[in-house]
């Protein structure tokens, strides 16, 4: 049944574009039939060469619910700024502008948020979908990301990967504007935000329902931008892991010597922040990167309660991981942190 809009409260959609004419219509077809009636989409266009600023405007023109934008920066920070700034709505959410919205999604959430009330987030179950088929990686991150949904611990896991599917979360406006919204200029943005609704402390309300169809194709911003570059997630991770859940009184050891575990390990050298480098490869053992030497895991048992990054992103080697920590009495997010 769809209740009449004076009933509901406004729903403000964020969606920024550049260039996805071969996906607007669908996207705002799936926005327009929304069973949940009382929403405005602020839509912005971030200096397209495409036709689809036009095709956006046919569908301005026949929905007044539709605001037409133009970014005069650069950028889809600066583009989710111009939306907020010109949105009204009492719940915020986002919404990608080659993705599909499934019909129930807004008034799923509005409900989640009206039933649990303000210091949450709405989330839901997404699905990837693609004319090429969809690769083993983007699967196990759908699963992985769904798992934590259905029972509302995605912060469980929040420095392996961003945990809050960008265009599936649902806020209260002033939530949102207490996280800072889009003021930061740290990317990838999603991510960046996740970790402030986590520093707010929105708890993740759980959810099985299945809500975002999440396009993926080659061109996708995501695969194809420097701003999601592995760097950028290992920077933002550590900066709130360093900021947030590192206690300066006990002592730090990153796990790993690969790319990532030499990334964190420039970092923290370059930001004098002592540590213990370890790893299990006998080849690096003993060996000194970045006049680091890199000693054996049990080298752990010395150490008085410390609190461990591990780079490890092998799931039997984490499994065993795991195992070992609890021999110690170790918890996972409190002392130690998968970082992949």
């Amino acid at each position: 049944m769809i209740l009449l809009s004076m009933e509901q409260p406004l729903v403000s959609i964020l969606t920024p574009f550049k260039n996805t004419a071969p996906y607007l219509t669908e996207c705002l077809e799936s926005v327009i039939g929304q069973t949940y009636r009382n929403w405005e989409l602020l839509i912005v266009d971030d200096h397209s060469s495409d036709e689809s600023f036009e095709i956006v405007q046919q569908f301005a023109n026949n929905d007044n619910r539709i605001k037409l934008l133009k970014n005069k920066n650069h950028g889809i920070i600066e583009a989710l700024r111009l939306a907020l700034n010109n949105s009204c709505g009492q719940y915020i959410t986002r919404m990608d502008s080659d993705d599909v919205m499934l019909p129930h999604k807004l008034s799923t959430m509005v409900t989640s948020l009206q039933h649990y009330g303000k210091k949450h987030l709405a989330i839901g179950c997404v699905k990837y979908f693609g004319s090429g088929g969809i690769s083993n990686g983007y699967q196990r991150y759908e699963l992985w990301l769904n798992n934590l949904t259905n029972k509302g611990a995605n912060y469980s896991e929040i420095y392996k990967e961003c945990p809050v599917p960008s265009p599936c979360w649902m806020s209260h406006r002033e939530d949102l504007l207490a996280c800072g919204a889009f003021d930061h200029d740290r990317y990838p943005e999603d991510y960046d935000l996740t970790f402030r609704f986590y520093k707010q402390g929105l708890k993740c309300i759980p959810s099985d329902k299945l809500l975002h169809m999440w396009r993926d194709y080659p061109s996708r911003t995501s695969r194809t931008h420097p701003h999601y570059a592995q760097n950028y997630f290992l920077d933002i991770k550590l900066h709130y892991f360093l900021q947030l859940d590192h206690d300066n009184n006990r002592p730090l050891t990153v796990w790993g010597a690969g790319f990532k575990g030499k990334h964190i390990a420039k970092i923290l050298k370059k930001s004098n922040i002592n540590f213990t480098w370890v790893c299990d490869n006998p080849n690096k053992i003993g060996k000194a990167i970045y006049g680091i030497r890199l000693q054996g895991f049990d080298q752990l048992k010395n150490l008085n309660h410390p609190q461990s990054v591990i780079t490890v992103a092998n799931e039997v080697a984490q499994a065993e991981i795991n195992n070992y920590m609890d021999t110690l009495n170790l918890r996972a997010m409190k002392d130690y942190f998968f970082f992949c």
